[in-house]
């Protein structure tokens, strides 16, 4: 190091900064990666093309660049090249260039579309493009058959090209909020595919072909306006993760069933009013939320669900809940707001690992003494029902730290006095929050018709 001249040395302090990976070959220095991210650059740096031979990847995230100058393309040892949030209005055709590049990261720019000769970047494995207003995609770009991650949401694809299913390598495809309505055919090649979100589209059905994607893990189609899941879902024997919640949603088909790897179910926000029998076939479910919906029973197979840990059925029209949900041994929190429920089941108290449990403006005007069984119970919400005081039973709730009685309560607990049932005489819990006054039916409707 002591031999090195004074023109290196100043050469250090100038990039020092600026490399964070680098070797020395005796008096050469030989940079690979070079960080210019949130420097407030508008222009690429010119010391980045000394390095043309050697550079490999190349930040420069979050700057003011419009424009990416063609001397950069002469970097063709360039596997990664990382451009997101700046004011790139283009992708210019010198890209070709760039034949060993591996990822591309241009998120959160103006892009309008990719050029033709994208195809010649034949090494391209990641491709994030998110937020930039991409139209779309030229047929070029199903040339890049080495791709298996690709990210562009947020843009304003309409459709896909028709071959897009030559990406047969495939494994990541995340298209939300677009303005799609289908899916090309040729996507059943991409039998790699575990993930794809197609959230804040525009589908008004579930597309035929990816009932052959026999190997997606992973699906988001929320925030659609799908009525129905058929039953082809259940061809998607592999599939792990199911979000359609935000849909119109009227029916989910029995063949859902079939989804027997299935270990979380979005189906919230939809006009749900019941759920089929086979639901108590997903064994491996471990998540179900079917909130907001016009659910007037649950099924009794819901208590199959063995696995569950977490049930949220709030915002529907239950009047009551099964017996059977005292099963879900494995259920840790459990939401059940504003629905019609006055009483709970005495099977409830079985739920013994359930720590919240939100119960929220219901009709409750008593609470089983089995309560007092669910003693890993940390959070509790009554408020807004009509109960005119609490089992005695809770006193074993030795893990309590919040309960619940009052939308305007303002400490978490609240001490509890010792009273004689003036019917029964048996031993009950009280306090000044009780006897609970009830919203008028008007609140209750404005309330759960909030956004």
């Amino acid at each position: 190091m002591q031999g090195e001249s004074s023109s290196m040395t100043s050469k250090r302090k100038l990039i020092g900064r600026l490399v964070p990976c680098r070797c020395f070959r005796g008096e050469e220095e030989i940079v690979s990666v070079l960080d210019y991210s949130h420097c407030g650059l508008q222009q690429v740096p010119k010391e980045v093309f000394n390095f043309e031979r050697t550079l490999e990847e190349l930040y420069l995230d979050a700057n003011q660049i419009e424009e990416l100058p063609k001397q950069l393309f002469n970097c063709q040892a360039l596997r990664k090249l990382s451009i997101p949030d700046n004011d790139l209005s283009s992708l210019p055709t010198s890209i070709a260039s760039l034949v060993n590049l591996r990822e591309l990261d241009i998120s959160k720019n103006g892009i309008q579309d990719f050029p033709e000769n994208i195809k010649c970047c034949k090494c391209l494995t990641i491709i994030e493009a998110s937020v930039n207003p991409v139209s779309k995609l030229p047929d070029g770009f199903t040339q890049l058959l080495n791709l298996t991650q690709l990210y562009l949401n947020d843009a304003f694809l309409e459709f896909l090209p028709a071959n897009f299913g030559r990406l047969v390598k495939l494994r990541i495809l995340e298209l939300r909020e677009n303005h799609l309505k289908t899916l090309p055919k040729s996507m059943h090649k991409l039998t790699q595919l575990e993930r794809l979100d197609l959230g804040n589209n525009e589908f008004s059905e579930l597309p035929e072909v990816l009932e052959q994607i026999q190997n997606l893990k992973e699906l988001w189609m929320d925030n659609n306006s799908l009525q129905v899941l058929p039953g082809s879902i259940g061809k998607l024997k592999q599939l792990v993760y199911l979000d359609v919640s935000k849909n119109r949603i009227e029916t989910v088909d029995l063949d859902i069933s079939g989804c027997e790897g299935l270990e979380d179910l979005l189906l919230s926000s939809n006009m749900l009013q019941q759920l089929p029998d086979s639901i108590g076939l997903l064994k491996r479910l471990t998540t179900l939320k079917v909130d907001d919906n016009q659910l007037t029973i649950l099924p009794n197979a819901i208590g199959n669900l063995s696995l569950l840990e977490e049930f949220d059925c709030s915002c529907n029209e239950l009047e009551s809940l099964p017996s059977t949900i005292g099963y879900l041994h494995n259920l840790r929190t459990l939401a059940v707001d504003e629905n019609f429920l006055p009483e709970l089941p005495r099977e409830i108290g079985s739920c013994k690992n359930v720590t919240v449990m939100s119960l929220r403006s219901n009709k409750l005007e008593f609470l089983p003494d089995e309560i007092g069984q669910m003693q890993k119970l940390r959070v509790l919400n009554l408020s807004d029902n009509r109960l005119k005081n609490l089992p005695f039973t809770f006193t074993k709730l030795k893990e309590l730290a919040a309960l619940w009685l009052s939308d305007n309560q303002s400490k978490a607990l609240i001490p509890l006095q010792t009273e004689a049932h003036p019917e029964t005489k048996q031993r009950v819990l009280t306090n000044y929050m009780f006897p609970q006054q009830p919203r008028s039916d008007e609140d209750f409707n404005v309330f759960c018709s909030a956004p």
